[in-house]
């Protein structure tokens, strides 16, 4: 036997052991995860099993009204009379200090709120009169006027708002819920993402699994046709083909999972089953026909024309079908120039389907348990953004240190309004919220501690928060 030869079958020799020992540790690992009757947090035998929660939840599902874009809270909840009295002149260099700006000077001039407030309901809670319909269920949410982030700038600002890091690649809020309480439904994805608007700068991180398996991902519902792409059989392809096809998959994917205990190849056999549910449950949830009149006209849609109010009749219908978290995405809202026409705009493309959605679970009884969540990435700045070289003029630039979400449903108590700013509307001086404090807030509604959900990652155990974040006990009503 040559030299060659015998190097050749010491690397067959190799490869068969590394194979058999990766393949015998991967199964002792997987075989510790795959347990039956998991507890959150951990994988089980079906990664979508329905887990138990940490403690008893207020909420079961969450939607999440994504304003991306960044809405200016001084048009529309934090109203700050002083910025019309100081309109034309610079703010206090002792109120700026270091902040810095995507586009404007810190000595850039005030200008004041573009709308007229007014307090609504029992509660008294002041909104913008761009915003009627949510004036309208004022006393059915929680503002929190309190809200600031660490990023400044569309794409990191939106990824840490949905996945707690400001760069690509960690879970999304929808993944953690879906790996630690699975799904609670077998005919439609449990995590999914419908997008009204413009682009989204965060892009397809908004709803990934990052590292997580990727059966947790969300899936991106379209808003014309076929709501996820080749969902219908091609012209030509019988059930009968389809079934024998897809049983033969299914056995190629069990043997291959059997023999190398990949969990991704777990999530290739669900892709396949929910698949092939989907040709029967998709085209049923998205069709409006047996929603009364009473209700389009209450969310203010067509029963096929895409829009966020027809996004929003979905998400309720979704709930109502099981789907864990629904997350809708409506971009347009940065408003460097023109705030004013900017606000008006996409108020009117979204605040009657907000309020209609509030309006809508409540009286089928679900408002309890869902939680719906809405705001953007930040805030605007009060001082105006003016740049003839770009054609701006009357707008606002990106404001980190202190903006509004509002809640509702879920465990939260309503008619509340919840933290405050200064006169400039520039810094929180009562009760901040970060962002990571809104997502343990989140997270805590669904009976889940947002520090014991974790997942073991690159040598350490990760969560959502990471090492960060306080539930904001304050806004539960049962804290």
């Amino acid at each position: 036997m040559n030299l060659q030869e015998t190097s050749a079958i010491h690397q067959q020799r190799r490869r068969y052991f590394l194979t058999q020992c990766s393949s015998g540790l991967g199964a002792i690992a997987l075989a510790g995860l795959l347990s039956d009757d998991a507890p959150a947090g951990t994988l089980s035998a079906d990664p979508l099993a329905v887990r138990r929660p940490h403690f008893p939840g207020t909420a079961k599902a969450v939607i999440h009204l994504f304003m991306a874009g960044a809405p200016s809270q001084l048009e529309l909840f934090d109203n700050k009379p002083l910025l019309t009295e100081l309109s034309g002149k610079p703010l206090p260099p002792s109120v700026i200090g270091g902040q810095r700006y995507a586009f404007i000077q810190p000595d850039a001039a005030v200008m004041g709120p573009q709308f007229r407030f007014a307090k609504h309901g029992r509660s008294g809670a002041e909104i913008s009169s761009a915003m009627p319909h949510l004036s309208s269920i004022v006393d059915d949410v929680c503002l929190i006027r309190s809200m600031h982030t660490d990023q400044f700038n569309h794409a990191p600002a939106q990824i840490f708002m949905n996945t707690g890091f400001s760069q690509p690649g960690r879970p999304s809020l929808g993944a953690w819920l879906l790996y630690g309480l699975g799904s609670e439904t077998r005919d439609l994805p449990s995590f999914v993402v419908m997008s009204t608007g413009d682009g989204i700068s965060g892009g397809t991180a908004l709803w990934s699994s990052g590292f997580l398996p990727t059966i947790y991902t969300g899936v991106q519902f379209r808003s014309q046709g076929d709501p996820i792409l080749n969902v219908t059989s091609p012209h030509g392809v019988s059930d009968a083909l389809q079934h024998e096809t897809f049983s033969l998959i299914n056995q190629l994917n069990r043997h291959r999972l059997a023999k190398v205990s990949d969990p991704e190849i777990a999530t290739r056999i669900a892709s396949f089953e929910m698949a092939a549910r989907l040709q029967v449950s998709a085209p049923e949830l998205m069709d409006l026909s047996s929603e009364t009149e009473d209700t389009l006209k209450l969310y203010g849609c067509e029963p096929q024309t895409p829009s966020f109010a027809r996004a929003c009749l979905l998400a309720r219908r979704m709930v109502q079908r099981g789907v864990r978290y629904v997350s809708i995405i409506h971009s347009g809202w940065d408003a460097h120039s023109n705030v004013k026409s900017n606000v008006e705009k996409n108020s009117k493309n979204t605040d009657q389907g907000s309020a209609a959605l509030i309006s809508d679970l409540k009286r089928h009884g679900m408002l309890d348990d869902t939680l719906v969540v809405w705001g953007g990435e930040f805030g605007r700045t009060p001082m105006v953004e003016s740049n003839p070289a770009l054609g701006r003029a009357a707008g606002r630039d990106h404001h980190p240190q202190a903006f509004t979400v509002w809640l509702a449903g879920g465990g939260i108590k309503p008619g509340m309004t919840f933290g405050a700013t200064d006169d400039f509307g520039f810094h929180v001086t009562e009760n901040p919220v970060h962002i990571h404090d809104l997502q343990a807030t989140i997270l805590h509604c669904l009976g889940l501690d947002h520090e014991r959900l974790t997942f073991h990652h690159a040598g350490r155990d990760f969560r959502l928060t990471d090492v960060h974040g306080e539930v904001v006990k304050q806004i539960l009503l049962n804290a």
